[in-house]
């Protein structure tokens, strides 16, 4: 496809003679060789009446405008915006997340604003440069890798007498009391390490719980040492999948005084939130990722920079600032 060009005036000019002598705007389009759409807004820019358009003066204007000096673009004329909006994009932000979250940081600043519409047409429309090379650098990306059909699956035996989600209260579904919590494990490189995750459902605060091994023990005594820190009224159930490292499940109920209550085999979204969660997670650490090559204070930074995202969900205020507000 040919790339568009501008109308030439001998194009204005005949224009403005079919005009005259009130030829239809397609047909019009047909005789010069040009869309009725790019016609359409020709009028429409350069002509205040049906018998006002002039081929010359048209000209003269497009040839003005195509020469005004533009505006410098926001990111290029507010420093200050620009080092926020690229410092966010390290930690992970999204460009929705980027645009909310300056108006909870700067409430009274006008020029800290900026749309998230802007931002992406800075990542894929503008033409290449250091700003916009420095943007993609620092953008989330996603990959989405099938496991191998072959990948070896260990083998399981069925948790002993636990209670099903379906005989969970009313009070979590709902999400009216705080303290209820979903847990899983994000499965490293060849499912040799592991790291758990549990998520709060009302203000999606999470906590990334390093892992030396997978067994049942070590989880249990795991996300325990992690609950046990936070106060009572915010440990109050946890909602899980079938796996087998939650097989001490009656044990880890007596060290936290948090009732267990597993969701049905094959059944995600009953752990919704959980499982989106998760998903998140694998921005920072990737499908592959070993574990046991990280540090609890590298986990817990992650921890931090998560939790310090806002959220829709929350109003754009972050997990942290809505657990915050339960302490309180």
């Amino acid at each position: 496809m040919a790339p568009y060009q501008r109308l030439t005036l001998m194009e204005r000019e005949e224009l403005s003679r079919w005009l005259a002598t009130g030829t239809s705007l397609r047909a019009i389009a047909r005789t010069v060789g040009r869309a009725p759409s790019s016609l359409s807004r020709e009028l429409t820019r350069n002509r205040a009446a049906p018998l006002t358009y002039r081929a010359v003066v048209a000209q003269q204007r497009a040839w003005r405008l195509s020469h005004q000096p533009r505006r410098p673009r926001k990111l290029v004329a507010h420093p200050r915006l620009r080092q926020a909006v690229l410092a966010l994009l390290v930690q992970g932000w999204s460009p929705v997340q980027i645009a909310k979250g300056l108006i909870q940081r700067y409430p009274t600043e006008a020029t800290m604003r900026i749309s998230h519409e802007t931002l992406y047409t800075y990542l894929y429309v503008l033409p290449q440069g250091a700003l916009k090379h420095a943007l993609i650098r620092a953008l989330r990306h996603r990959h989405h890798v099938r496991r191998p059909r072959d990948t070896p699956r260990r083998s399981t035996r069925p948790i002993q007498e636990f209670l099903s989600i379906t005989e969970r209260p009313a009070e979590v579904a709902t999400r009216t009391v705080p303290g209820h919590w979903e847990g899983d494990l994000l499965v490293g490189r060849r499912n040799a390490s592991a790291l758990g995750t549990l998520v709060e459902r009302t203000t999606r605060f999470t906590l990334l719980v390093p892992l030396t091994a997978r067994d049942a023990t070590t989880v249990r005594q795991a996300f325990a040492r992690e609950l046990r820190t936070l106060p009572q009224q915010v440990r109050r159930s946890l909602t899980y999948d079938q796996g087998q490292e939650m097989r001490e499940h009656a044990l880890f109920t007596r060290e936290t005084q948090m009732q267990v209550y597993f969701a049905h085999p094959h059944s995600p979204w009953e752990r919704g939130t959980n499982e989106n969660t998760n998903g998140l997670i694998r921005q920072f650490f990737p499908k592959g990722t070993d574990f046991t090559k990280l540090t609890r204070r590298e986990i817990k930074h992650v921890q931090a920079l998560f939790n310090d995202r806002p959220r829709k969900v929350l109003n754009w205020h972050s997990p942290a600032h809505a657990f915050t507000q339960l302490l309180h």
